[in-house]
């Protein structure tokens, strides 16, 4: 055999190991933890040490499957090593290069080559873990891989040369095997990572569409789910998810029956159907989800029912759970991880979207509930006192008595009517003079007020908004005054709205106490400024601006958008 056909039988001896070397990357990329931990900028410890019994087993591998020849091998014992440093870094490179490199040495097989192939392969393994960070940079890193793969064998030869003898053959052996583990590392180096970094690459492509799938499913069912879970909003989120998500059949339930169902099925999968599936009453149960892998499991009772699979996935709010999701597949095809993945993560975002009604239709029943015990609340004292009034008049001054009761008639009236959302301004006015009327004959000539009302015609602002702060200012502004007190109520339109205000030149406010006087926590008798507060919060965004300091009166002003102005209108 000449030398041309030997270094082309050792080249090809050497390729042809690319099978295993496959298998390895491979099974590389179907192990979970090494997937994992790939995804880290930096591996663990554990994750280090998992790395380096992995490489270094290829390694040995390599130096078990080397060609005798003359006395040495001519291995792939490389590629495990120079991987290992690549993908693991400097601590990888160089303890995988040892243990591989000590193995090659410590084995009575390679003859005279033994201690500088220990050598080198330690010097690979330390250079490929420097390498490491660079590789990172590069898009095709395969071929950085297979060009400093070729590098580190070039190393290798040039280490048998300076460290083996004699020299003449060591000179002779790798004039046969330099060009074929050059060539043949190279290809198996580039191959492995090329093999790795496709895989990620997929994985990390197959998140992306997963997570625009998800996003853009949630960003098309939010307008449905947040008026709550029902059977209308149901339907319309299992329409949605069938037409961006490549399943057979959705369906939505509730603790008890089907909500809605759309796809292949859909002809006996019915909605409102009590539930079948014995999966599902288990998720419900636990909060766990599952998977039915057999058509036994989704517990359809039709014999031809074509749904072969599912996925079960619980809908919570505040942790209980109040509805399931469920992904079904038909014929062969088996429900996967990725439909997990997007079935979980579907049913989050629409457990936080039912989540966010739920608050926000707790909120208006709270905002219901505080409006309704303010209109049924008249104090006591001002009811005695205003009766008080009408008797000591009714001789003296009987109009004025009749007026007064027409008053306190109007207030009852209000008080235990159901205020709709919004109320012309006019109408709130109306109450407000009404309880102005009954306050002045209180006060006589010491409580006067002005209006300064200019708004667009039709201007709607809540019920009960400038009632209570105007009620604020007779018993703490004018109520604890000597001498005249005045009351102005002002409104202007201003940025697209209208600002009210009420003024009183009363004894005014420290800091601290309008700090309080906002504040759910105090115990003072502020009820109605805060609830007026908190009904602007929760429908423009907006709060009381609260004026004042000692001896100068106090200023209280909200502001009220125009656009709302037509919402809630009484027919």
């Amino acid at each position: 055999m000449n030398i041309d056909t030997q270094t082309i039988n050792l080249l090809r001896s050497l390729v042809s190991q690319g099978g295993l070397i496959l298998f390895f990357a491979f099974l590389f990329t179907r192990i979970g933890f090494f997937r994992q931990t790939m995804m880290l900028q930096r591996a663990s410890i554990h994750g280090r040490i998992v790395f380096i019994i992995y490489f270094s087993i290829i390694g040995i591998i390599g130096t078990y499957t080397g060609i005798p020849i003359m006395g040495a091998l001519a291995n792939a014992r490389v590629v495990g090593v120079f991987v290992g440093g690549l993908i693991g870094g400097p601590v990888v490179g160089i303890s995988t290069g040892i243990i591989a490199g000590f193995h090659r040495w410590a084995i009575d097989i390679g003859g005279f080559t033994a201690f500088a192939c220990m050598l080198s392969t330690i010097t690979e393994g330390l250079l490929a873990g420097l390498l490491s960070s660079q590789i990172r940079k590069f898009n095709n890193k395969w071929i950085f891989a297979a060009i400093w793969g070729a590098a580190a064998e070039l190393i290798q030869m040039g280490i048998i040369l300076l460290i083996a003898k004699p020299f003449p053959e060591a000179l002779e052996l790798v004039r046969i095997i330099a060009l074929p583990m050059i060539l043949g590392n190279a290809v198996g180096i580039g191959m492995f990572i090329a093999v790795t970094e496709d895989t990620f690459r997929e994985a990390e492509r197959i998140a992306v569409r997963q997570s625009h799938l998800v996003l853009s499913t949630a960003r098309e069912t939010i307008q449905y789910l947040r008026t709550g879970l029902t059977s209308e909003t149901a339907l319309a989120v299992v329409e949605i998810i069938l037409k961006n998500i490549m399943v057979s059949a959705v369906s939505i339930s509730d603790t008890e029956k089907c909500l809605a169902f759309k796809g292949v099925g859909e002809d006996h999968h019915l909605a409102f159907e009590p539930l079948k599936t014995k999966l599902t009453r288990e998720v419900i149960a636990d909060g766990i989800y599952r998977v039915a892998r057999q058509k036994e499991d989704i517990g359809c009772v039709a014999p031809d029912c074509p749904l072969s699979s599912a996925l079960i996935v619980p809908l919570k709010v505040k942790g209980i759970t109040v509805g399931t999701l469920k992904l079904y597949r038909s014929g062969r095809r088996e429900i996967n991880p990725v439909d997990v993945e997007v079935g979980l993560g579907l049913a989050t975002l629409f457990s936080t979207q039912i989540e966010v009604s739920e608050l926000q239709r707790q909120s208006e029943l709270l905002a219901t509930a505080e409006l309704q015990a303010l209109q049924s609340q008249i104090r006591p004292h001002f009811l005695f006192n205003t009766l008080n009034a009408v008797t000591s008049l009714i001789r003296t001054k009987p109009q004025q008595a009749r007026e007064l009761l027409i008053s306190l008639g109007e207030l009852l009236r209000r008080s235990l009517g159901k205020a709709p959302p919004q109320i012309p301004l006019e109408e709130e006015l109306y109450f407000i003079k009404s309880y102005l009327e009954i306050e002045k004959v209180r006060f006589e000539d010491k409580l006067k007020v002005e209006y300064r009302i200019d708004v667009p015609p039709g201007c709607m602002l809540p019920p009960l908004t400038l009632q209570p702060i105007i009620e604020n200012a007779v018993i703490h502004g004018i109520g604890s005054k000597v001498g005249n007190g005045i009351i102005i109520i002002s409104g202007e339109k201003k940025d697209g709205g209208v600002i009210f205000s009420v003024e009183d030149n009363g004894p005014g406010m420290d800091s601290a106490t309008i700090r309080n006087v906002l504040n759910r926590t105090d115990s003072g008798d502020h009820i109605g400024l805060r609830n007026v507060n908190e009904r602007l919060d929760f429908l423009y965004g907006s709060r009381l601006d609260i004026e004042s300091s000692p001896g100068k009166g106090s200023k209280v002003s909200f502001f009220v958008p125009i656009a709302d102005k037509t919402e809630g209108s009484p027919e």
